[in-house]
């Protein structure tokens, strides 16, 4: 006689064109993030007539909640998915490539979507079976800050929740491998944008201005010393300068130049250690150079830290389950993006772990790449790890 995590993954396999054409659909018609409203109404209206509670507008934006009610009293189960695109133009050669010029699902959440609704489903169908309350984040907006889980937890959809888990699938993990890491496993970020203001002037005439742009280039050397020298040799921050923005004549002499970048930490203490730093050195480069500033420096994503117990529980639950597609639950390290997901981890003992989206001996392209694809055996994959999770957590005393 077959197990519940068996019948439910009869249905998966049964289900997996299914899930490859919801997948494609929404790549097709991707939505950047606050801005997902059809997105959302395709999600909404998945689960009509569904035996489950659907919230909309979970948050104040496009967020959305499924409750599905188990058959008999237990703990209480989040499981996360994200629905926002990003501002990419795509340049795969794939059929069912984005119609959205400037707009591209180029980081898998189209994918996360998909095999959630499909998952979210087939529990629906065995729920009398299942002790518990199951409850379907899809949250949107994960790629912009402030990001989409603040505003849903701020609304409540942690309420009555215990634990919280989440998958990502990773174009730079071979597929058919799952991914775990306890502790620390995306960074924390701080985001910043500066406008440096010298004396414009005339190029033949120097002595006559003040130039930003060799205020700016001193200054985009010098941070570069904060990880070197005030960041101890075993931990990891990084400070990236990512946007110089003095484009002018040959012949003049800037006034203004606005440098943007962020800011990448895998330890909540060195968060104060780099900023800190940061201010010190830019208000010496610009007192030296006798220009002014203008400083916006944002704290945002914190580090996002997987609990031990959950973790070890997601490795068990998908080792035990003994997934045909499954070669291997693997330690993967802590990765060097940033993720929403910490949010909800702050909040509730939780893991974020990760399915391998890759193809062997296919092109690697990384995540927010214009020619990001994904492997979509990876879907049916991370639809029965998280079904494993889910009858496995729930199942315990």
């Amino acid at each position: 006689m077959k197990t519940v995590l068996q019948e439910i993954f009869d249905v998966l396999d049964d289900r997996k064109d299914e899930m490859i054409a919801l997948r494609r659909n929404f790549h097709q018609h991707p939505e950047l993030s606050f801005h997902e409203t059809e997105t959302a109404r395709k999600i909404t209206a998945f689960y009509d007539g569904k035996d489950c509670t659907v919230m909309t507008h979970v948050g104040g934006g496009n967020g959305i909640l499924v409750d599905i009610q188990g058959g008999k009293p237990g703990k209480h189960i989040a499981i996360r998915a994200d629905f926002d695109a990003l501002p990419i133009q795509e340049e795969t050669d794939v059929p069912f490539a984005s119609t959205v010029p400037g707009v591209m699902h180029a980081c898998g959440h189209d994918g996360h979507t998909a095999y959630m609704m499909i998952l979210a489903d087939t529990l629906i169908q065995f729920k009398d079976q299942i002790a518990g309350t199951i409850r379907v984040i899809h949250q949107p907006a994960e790629e912009v800050t402030p990001g989409g889980s603040k505003g849903m937890i701020e609304a409540g959809c942690l309420d009555g929740i215990d634990n919280v888990f989440g998958i990502h699938v990773m174009s730079t993990m071979e597929v058919g491998n799952v991914y775990v890491h306890p502790g620390a496993v995306h960074t924390g970020r701080a985001t910043f944008q500066v406008k440096m203001t010298g004396k414009g002037g005339h190029g033949s005439a120097p002595q006559d201005a003040n130039d930003a742009i060799v205020a700016a280039a001193q200054f985009v050397s010098s941070v570069q010393t904060i990880v070197s020298r005030r960041i101890g040799p075993f931990d990891a921050a990084t400070v990236t300068i990512g946007s110089f923005d003095g484009k002018g004549s040959a012949n003049v002499i800037k006034e203004t130049v606005t440098l943007a970048g962020d800011v990448r930490i895998l330890d909540e203490s060195l968060r104060p250690v780099v900023e800190t730093e940061f201010r010190r050195l830019l208000a010496g480069t610009c007192e030296a150079f006798g220009i002014t500033y203008e400083l916006d420096y944002q704290n945002d994503y914190p580090v996002c830290m997987n609990d031990p117990e959950m973790t070890q529980l997601v490795a068990d639950a998908v080792e035990k389950a003994a997934i045909p597609e499954v070669v291997a639950v693997k330690e993967c390290g802590p990765q060097t993006a940033s993720e929403d997901f910490s949010y909800y981890a702050l909040e509730r003992p939780s893991c974020f772990f990760f399915v391998g989206a890759h193809t062997p001996g296919t092109p690697i392209y990384p995540h927010h790449n214009p020619k990001f694809t994904i492997d979509e055996d990876c879907l049916l994959i991370a639809a029965k790890s998280m079904a494993s999770i889910v009858v496995t957590y729930l199942d315990q005393e």
